[in-house]
């Protein structure tokens, strides 16, 4: 199969994944129109506030996985076919799984913030970043309890984090070597931190304006 026709498929195959609109469906299930509460994303944390605990830990596993499956199958498919350059349908499949979440063509591109899903990512992909990005948000988040500002911190992690590890040679010392393989995972890892950052605009005009809501604990009734 020509190479740029197999990449098409990827990229097509990775946007249908990422854009099943998880949270969408769960606020159905419960008979909500998740976009019409809360913040109006259609992301595990927006799902968690409107609805619970059970159906915003379910939307954000799910979510996790469509970044994680994607990868993976695009990742399989390199291996078989024996392609090269490496990680270059990986990346394709990253990218594309991220925005298939964030701009949904069944909700008129109305998604969500890609956090769970560039997570499910960096764990197929980038398993030594995800690592450093999930210790820097939940520190990040405890520290603050701004769940928007821990998953700025986080996405920011991941490109310097992919330059350590995998162009310094810190994770696969033989990696200096392989330049165009490195080039292509720093370039996706870069893309991917622009992409999550930029759906946090919003909440970063309200961190400046000190307005962003807090997620607080709930009490438990005495």
């Amino acid at each position: 199969m020509h190479f740029f026709i197999l990449s098409l498929l990827v990229i097509l195959g990775a946007y249908l994944i990422g854009s099943f609109p998880t949270g969408y469906l769960a606020g159905k299930c419960c008979h909500i129109d998740i976009q019409s509460h809360g913040s109006g994303n259609i992301g595990a944390t927006n799902v968690l506030r409107v609805l619970n605990k059970k159906w915003g830990y379910t939307v954000f596993a799910i979510d996790l996985l469509k970044g994680t499956a994607a990868v993976a199958a695009a990742s399989a498919l390199e291996k078989t076919l024996h392609l090269e350059p490496k990680s270059f349908l990986s990346s394709l499949a990253a990218l594309s799984v991220l925005l298939g979440h964030s701009f949904p063509i069944w909700l008129g591109f109305r998604g969500g913030k890609g956090i769970a899903t560039a997570g499910g990512v960096m764990l197929a992909l980038f398993p030594v970043s995800f690592l450093i990005s999930l210790s820097s948000w939940i520190i990040i988040f405890y520290w603050t309890r701004y769940v928007s500002l821990a998953s700025i911190v986080a996405s920011i992690m991941l490109p310097f984090s992919t330059v350590i590890f995998y162009c310094l040679g810190f994770y696969y010392p033989q990696l200096p070597s392989l330049i165009r393989e490195n080039g292509i995972l720093v370039t996706a890892s870069f893309l991917m931190a622009v992409i999550t950052v930029a759906r946090h605009r919003n909440n970063i005009k309200r961190l400046l304006t000190a307005t962003e809501s807090r997620f607080e604990r709930r009490k438990k009734p005495l």
